[in-house]
């Protein structure tokens, strides 16, 4: 019987990208956690740029994930030493968008209340930009999409709320809620990639590298 381990050796996304170095240009431990879950080897390094100074547009949340999944590509590829051979270098973005207001991360346990008020009982967007390069055989290939879940939330009480605040869950996340944590029990349903509430389009990301887009 075959192991998880032989299984992970043999996906297609193992089989393609064996011999490229992937640098993953992010601290979240959420995407790490899904390229080890996709049996890929990876090298992690956190960007250096400002969120702040970019100006988000509430007519366009997909662009402004977009600029700054650009953002943090480049600030780790201007950090790189020169790397021989094929690599790809992958930065993403991602915020929640609700009636023309985008939330990112919390800044505090109040915004986080406020966030989570908000959701509550409706749906919203997450968008997540995905941005990077492919270098294979001194070919480089510049790509720049991004993806878009909704995502129904529950109607949740303030108890509920402060309860989940408690966790800490909120704090480090878009929107103030984790898909994959506390924050499932809250979740109605999704019309879209898992992943990509999570901070890494799996789906975008595996046609990418099989070249279907």
């Amino acid at each position: 019987m075959r192991s998880l381990q032989d299984w992970k050796e043999n996906t297609m996304l193992h089989k393609k990208l064996e011999n490229y170095q992937i640098i993953l240009a992010s601290s979240s431990p959420r995407r790490a956690n899904i390229l080890k879950q996709l049996g890929l080897k990876f090298e992690q390094i956190s960007p250096e740029i400002d969120e702040d100074i970019f100006i988000a547009d509430p007519q366009k949340p997909n662009k402004y994930v977009e600029r700054i999944a650009v953002a943090k590509f480049m600030s780790v590829l201007k950090s790189l030493q020169e790397v021989p051979g094929n690599r790809i270098i992958i930065g993403l973005d991602t915020i929640v968008y609700l009636e023309d207001t985008i939330l990112g991360k919390p800044k505090d346990s109040k915004e986080a209340y406020e966030f989570l008020k908000k959701l509550s009982g409706k749906t919203h967007i997450v968008y997540t930009g995905f941005a990077g390069e492919i270098v294979k055989d001194d070919k480089t290939n510049i790509f720049l999409f991004s993806e878009k879940t909704s995502v129904k939330f529950s109607k949740i009480t303030d108890e509920e709320i402060y309860s989940y605040i408690e966790t800490k869950e909120p704090l480090d996340k878009a929107g103030a809620y984790g898909i994959q944590g506390y924050g499932s029990q809250f979740i109605e349903k999704i019309n879209g990639c898992y992943f990509n509430v999570m901070g890494f389009p799996v789906n975008l990301f595996y046609k990418l590298i099989r070249g279907k887009i």
